[in-house]
């Protein structure tokens, strides 16, 4: 069968900084592949390469036909819509309103358009972001019963599991074929780490013997040479010869020798570096300020409507200190309304005096603002610049990359930033709004632990169900207009 797509020698290199360096690649009309790979590692870089959107800086891409787009950050174009079927489908309730559109609508909206192309093959770039575990259902379900290519960049490792057999894993510019979802992909790399640590440990200790024995000859060889030079200075004393001489610098010479051989077998060993770590990313965070308010976030009766949809109608809740606090819900019902609500401190909300919140929006990717990385970190930072690099090289960033410009970042380094970018500041209670969006799946482990070991208290959306169940003590659900706690 003839490829989709057939590629050969992509390179692509920015800031001198080797993003892409792929021999062969081929992309046929049965694949349901999953790309994966580190924040910045060049994902959405190679998707854009294969759709055109970006020149080859070498390498050439033959292409049988068109191919969908479903971008990580762009809004839906609804002017280009051809199946408005597929908008009931998709749980979309108001196509055109982009104003008062959320980030899950938004999202339905790109894979309707997608999907309602006549192409070859869809490529998405984190197509579950913002979306309610029931958009997710219905994503999946589209997915399967899409008969073209499928090339999916996501940190869900739900959806891979559903939709993908293959995995590509991109790092260090070059891409590795794993059979199966992403279940199997991590067992094949289990094994992996297990069969090169195992090699390693053999590798080790056979160079630790070589370099001990070198060690013992060497030793042995100049105990010996000492003692020869003393009953040389003996000898030389009381006019005797030297009989033994020969015998004992011949035996120099054989340990001197076997420790030569040894040295040669350990350069025959070659280098082995150690099986690299799955990377954990410790977050640093401000000293907790005090606070005493054993409710710090207070809701009475909050009432809140836009345009002609109203959100909440008399809600109430209390939301208590240093709790890991999760808001669910389903697309549209307020979730990220909430949180900008209690930010603005508006009417019925009541705030503990001496609170100081720190804010992650979900589109704060849209409106940063033009400047390199370190002098956006050290904006609102008292921390010395040797502390922010430390600290954005725990999040996986380069010493090389500081001086990127926020507009060359992918998403989820976008993401990462803002985070280390709120960690460095002063506050006790965190408003987080779809923290794990996309984010690799490493960093969002990470991200689980940092939301754990937080001193101060945390109020954030998600719908990624294992975030929600690894981090929340307490869980509130929006629906009907109300904010309940849930069992």
């Amino acid at each position: 069968m003839k490829p989709l797509i057939k590629a050969k020698n992509i390179y692509v290199e920015y800031m001198g900084r080797e993003v892409l360096d792929i021999e062969n690649l081929e992309l046929y009309a049965y694949d349901r592949i999953g790309l994966v790979g580190a924040n910045g590692a060049g994902k959405s870089t190679l998707i854009k390469v294969l759709l055109g959107e970006i020149p080859l800086q070498e390498g050439s891409i033959v292409s049988e036909g068109r191919f969908a787009h479903v971008p990580q950050l762009d809004e839906p174009d609804t002017e280009k819509m051809n199946d408005f079927a597929l908008f009931g489908k998709m749980g979309v309730i108001d196509k055109w309103n982009q104003h008062h559109r959320s980030g899950g609508e938004a999202t339905r909206l790109k894979i309707a358009q997608a999907l309602s192309d006549e192409v070859l093959g869809i490529m998405a770039d984190e197509p579950t972001s913002h979306l309610d575990r029931e958009g997710i259902e219905v994503v999946i379900n589209q997915f399967k019963q899409f008969s073209g290519a499928l090339l999916v960049i996501s940190h869900d490792r739900y959806l891979l599991d559903q939709v993908v057999d293959k995995i590509w894993e991109l790092k260090d510019g070059t891409i590795t074929e794993y059979w199966g979802g992403y279940s199997e992909y991590l067992s094949q790399q289990e094994q992996e780490r297990r069969s090169q640590t195992e090699q390693f440990k053999q590798w080790s200790a056979e160079r630790e013997r070589l370099e001990k024995a070198i060690a013992e000859k060497q030793n042995q060889a100049r105990k010996m040479e000492k003692k020869a030079r003393a009953s040389n200075r003996k000898n030389t004393e009381s006019g005797g010869r030297l009989g033994h001489q020969k015998s004992t610098g011949s035996k120099q010479k054989k340990l001197h020798q076997a420790a030569r051989h040894m040295e040669q077998r350990i350069e025959a060993l070659g280098k082995l570096e150690a099986p690299e770590a799955m990377r954990t990313i410790r977050f640093r965070q401000s000293q907790a300020l005090a606070l005493h308010n054993p409710f710090p976030i207070i809701g009475d009766e909050v009432c809140k409507q836009v345009g002609d949809h109203i959100l909440f109608d008399k809600a109430s809740f209390q939301f208590p200190l240093g709790g890991k606090i999760a808001i669910t819900g389903a697309n549209g019902t307020g979730k990220s309304t909430l949180l900008q609500m209690i930010l603005d401190c508006e009417v019925g909300i009541t705030l503990s005096p001496k609170a100081k919140l720190g804010y992650l929006a979900q589109d704060g990717y849209k409106h940063l603002p033009e400047q390199n990385m370190l002098a956006f970190m050290q904006e609102s930072s008292d921390y010395p610049v040797s502390e922010v690099r430390a600290v954005l090289a725990a999040m996986g960033f380069a010493q090389q990359d500081i001086r990127k410009q926020l507009s060359v970042l992918s998403g989820g380094e976008i993401i990462k930033l803002q985070l280390a970018h709120m960690l460095l500041g002063r506050y006790n209670i965190l408003l987080l709004d779809e923290p794990s969006n996309y984010l690799d799946i490493v960093t969002v482990e990470a991200l689980e632990q940092l939301m754990r070991d937080y001193a101060g208290t945390i109020l954030f959306v998600s719908h990624d169900k294992r975030l929600v169940d690894n981090v929340a003590d307490i869980v509130y659900e929006i629906k009907d207009r109300k904010i309940t706690r849930l069992d």
